[in-house]
């Protein structure tokens, strides 16, 4: 079943592309690599999602509904900077969650914080960067989503910060669930990946299953991308 739909989706500032006739199937059930250099367009696509942004042309469907409040519901979203104030408790940010959505599982999130040993009584401004990523990944991903839409969510933490996060990813979506991550850091997500979708310049220019294009290539994403985009 296809969860997220972008038939040829234009998006400009002033005269310049952001997107260009960008065509996507992504289906339920799986970890989906988001992946191109700064400025591909990643950061758009995912505004588009989260209808922050309107596209200039083509469609997008998500569980088969244009953008739209209803579509809000079942989409979790963890942008790239930090959305939380620096005074609010954590305890304050479960009680944010589980007033606005539904599906959060506060359960879930309570048991997530106790593994790490985070008080609940801690005011943001209190945890060191990675326990402050930790939490807001704990939040997005304590809910009962659709499609979660993680945006850079390991940029700028430490290795094993990072190892916690993706294990994090991994064991709390659910089968009829999409996780998209958008990174720049390939090699680090690699491992939990099911597909791709490579932006350049706001097209894209290669997608599919990460073992097909692995045995087409004989090279890991990783290499591919680099090949790709010379980094």
């Amino acid at each position: 079943m296809t969860l997220l739909t972008f038939e040829n989706v234009s998006k400009f500032y002033g005269a310049s592309p952001a997107l260009q006739n960008v065509s996507l199937e992504i289906p339920a059930g799986k970890i989906v690599g988001l992946l191109g250099p700064n400025g591909s367009g990643k950061t758009t696509l995912i505004k588009l999602i989260n209808g922050l942004l309107q596209p200039d042309g083509g469609r997008i469907l998500i569980n088969d509904m244009e953008p739209s409040p209803a579509t809000k519901a079942i989409v979790s979203y963890l942008p790239d900077t930090t959305y939380l104030n620096e005074q609010m408790k954590v305890k304050e940010a479960l009680t944010f969650f589980k007033t606005f959505y539904k599906d959060f599982n506060l359960e879930r999130a309570q048991s997530l914080l106790r593994d790490l040993g985070i008080d609940e009584n801690s005011r943001f401004k209190k945890l060191s960067k990675g326990n402050k990523e930790k939490v807001q990944l704990i939040l997005v991903m304590s809910r009962d989503a659709r499609l979660y839409v993680l945006d850079e969510p390991i940029g700028g933490v430490d290795p094993a910060a990072r190892d916690y996060i993706l294990n994090t990813i991994i064991n709390n979506y659910s089968p009829t669930s999409t996780v998209l991550i958008s990174t720049h850091l390939i090699s680090d997500i690699e491992p939990i990946l099911d597909e791709i979708v490579f932006l350049k310049d706001g097209k894209v220019v290669r997608q599919g299953n990460v073992d097909d294009i692995r045995y087409e290539s004989g090279e890991s994403i990783d290499q591919l991308f680099r090949h790709e985009f010379k980094a």
